[in-house]
């Protein structure tokens, strides 16, 4: 055997590996599920409760890759309630689940409680439990919701129901 022979069989040994390396780099990469952490706006529909009769509802998503999340509604001004606050987690490839949760206020019964300082008190709190299926690019959803209602006491409360969505990733724009 020559002296160049166990160098060309060192170099073809490493470009077949680097070539393996390479090839199953970009299957593991081509393979990898897109995640829902990013900002999300949805249109939704509730089917049955209180929420039945809006038929222009939106949500506003931001979800952390750290698994917290918070969403918003474009109702959130009425009556008005602070956003919704949860956790989030994948159940598979481009499924994920989410559970969130906002105070409801009261509306004041007169005049007199706002100017009182009484404003939009606290009663009770709503819990949304969102399963999230994904596209197969990562920019948009299919959603079923389960709303419960609860009183201040924490008991459940009469206007609980469920809705479907559908929502898209917020992304940047090119600009020319």
């Amino acid at each position: 055997m020559t002296p160049v022979a166990p160098l060309r069989a060192l170099v073809i040994g490493a470009m077949l590996a680097a070539a393996g390396c390479g090839r199953a780099a970009h299957e593991a990469a081509s393979v990898a599920a897109p995640d829902l952490a990013g900002a999300w706006r949805s249109a939704v529909r509730f089917h049955s409760g209180a929420f039945a009769l809006i038929k222009d509802l939106e949500f506003l998503y931001s979800i952390n890759a750290g698994g917290t999340m918070t969403e918003s509604s474009n109702y959130d001004g009425a009556p008005p309630v602070p956003p919704a606050y949860g956790v989030w987690r994948r159940l598979g490839p481009r499924e994920f689940e989410a559970h969130y949760e906002f105070f409801v206020t009261k509306a004041p019964a007169t005049v007199g409680e706002i100017t009182g300082g009484g404003g939009w008190l606290p009663a009770g709190r709503g819990v949304l439990v969102e399963r999230f299926t994904l596209s197969e690019d990562g920019n948009s959803f299919a959603s079923k919701i389960r709303y419960d209602a609860y009183d201040v006491g924490g008991k459940p409360a009469a206007g609980g129901g469920e809705a479907e969505g559908n929502g898209t990733r917020i992304q940047l724009r090119r600009t020319e």
